[in-house]
């Protein structure tokens, strides 16, 4: 028997493609994951804005097949940074001729005379190809507010193909000819929120294979027995999808702590009486330390309803102890007065989400330590999927892709 730990989209991916016997097993009262989804007085809250950026369409065809296709939005993606009071389109580095001249020409002196000797970590990769204007205007300032972290901390590709890359020929092509495309320039979002992936999922699936509120608590690896807060259960292969050093502590494995780090994120979901003066954007990428939050975005945008709601991120260190939530709700909404996102709506409801863990740092250490641990553990039977079991950086689509190929292994008796 396969037994999958966690009901998030990569857990219930494996189960869908699996050909073994299987149990999911997942500590919550609902499976998802991160991908829930709150619904309140006419609002749709998720856990955080989880928009699917499918680039398999035949993977898009089978995650939403059983979601009514009318619910399903395809929406193309309209995203800005708020700089120094006004809106710049995104990516900033490709939109820097909608700067005030003297900004611009700083940005150009300083791309052109960039230069790219020895660069290791991430922050230095950002000043080496695009050079110290861009990085201290944006990309800088905006990632250490995400990341919680000092950039040096970070691999030279900690975000992968997620980094939003321009070429000194593509910014400047920008100027004449405006194209802002990315890895995401639609994405696909259900009317009843990200949940709705999950139980399109679920539907696939026998739901007597999936036990809520039940915890995960120790393995034994010799005799394959994983113990949880109601039983044991004897295994065959175990899928994993709770963070690495989560499942290492488990099976009483030694690793290298330091190795593992992550921030945490405080999500503020609102809801206002009223809709606001912005109806087209999808997101906004806020780098100013004078805002407590990195990012917001308009779920009233994106699912065309007549109320503003928003949700608001806010990144912290890992070890960071948290005040009141009602000291963070005051700056967020301070903030948001200050940019005029806020005029006369007031707030009628609100949730608050802590993602812990949110963001993980990836260092050459993280990625050396977990191909080390993800080899020990496969000799056991043991296989850590999933962005936080996989501690890495990555889209929903790749988790998927990620279950079905192992799934296909497992099935085929090749692990």
């Amino acid at each position: 028997m396969d037994l999958i730990i966690g009901a998030g989209i990569s857990g219930i991916s494996y189960a869908n493609f699996t050909k073994n016997d299987y149990l999911v097993i997942e500590k919550e009262k609902e499976a998802g994951g991160y991908c829930r989804t709150i619904k309140r007085n006419n609002f749709v809250w998720d856990y955080s804005g989880h928009f699917f950026h499918f680039q398999h369409p035949e993977l898009e065809k089978y995650v939403c097949k059983n979601i009514e296709a009318s619910s399903l939005l395809r929406v193309e993606k309209c995203t800005k940074i708020y700089y120094k009071g006004k809106y710049i389109d995104f990516p900033f580095q490709k939109n820097i001729h909608q700067l005030d001249k003297e900004e611009l020409i700083d940005c150009l002196y300083d791309l052109f005379s960039s230069k790219h000797e020895n660069v290791t970590t991430f922050k230095e990769m950002i000043y080496a190809n695009l050079g110290k204007s861009i990085a201290e205007k944006f990309l800088v300032p905006y990632n250490e507010k995400l990341y919680a972290c000092d950039l040096n901390k970070l691999d030279i590709n900690a975000m992968g193909r997620f980094f939003p890359k321009a070429d000194k020929d593509d910014i400047i092509r920008n100027f004449r000819y405006q194209e802002n495309s990315s890895y995401n320039s639609y994405f696909t979002y259900p009317q009843g929120g990200a949940i709705e992936y999950v139980s399109s999922l679920l539907r696939n699936i026998n739901k007597d294979k999936v036990c809520l509120n039940e915890e995960l608590l120790n393995i034994d690896i010799e005799k394959k027995i994983a113990y949880t807060n109601l039983r044991e259960l004897k295994y065959d292969r175990l899928i994993s999808t709770i963070p690495l050093p989560s499942l290492l502590n488990m099976c009483k494995l030694k690793y290298q702590e330091n190795a593992f780090s992550c921030n945490k994120v405080l999500v503020f979901n609102l809801g206002f009486d009223e809709k606001g003066n912005d109806k087209v954007n999808s997101w906004v990428y806020v780098p100013e330390k004078n805002y407590i939050f990195y990012r917001f975005g308009y779920y009233d945008n994106i699912m065309k309803t007549d109320k503003m709601s928003l949700y608001v991120e806010i990144g912290f260190p890992e070890k960071v102890k948290l005040e009141k939530e009602g000291l963070y709700l005051e700056q967020v909404l301070d903030g948001l007065k200050r940019m005029g996102v806020i005029t006369t709506q007031k707030l009628i409801d609100y949730e608050t989400i802590l993602m812990k863990p949110a963001y993980v740092h990836i260092s050459k250490k993280s990625i050396e330590e977990t191909a080390r641990c993800k080899k020990i553990l496969s000799k056991m039977d043991i296989y850590s999927i999933g962005r936080y079991g996989s501690w890495s950086y990555c889209s929903i689509e790749d988790n998927i892709m990620e279950a079905k190929t192992l799934a296909a292994l497992s099935s085929s008796q090749k692990m």
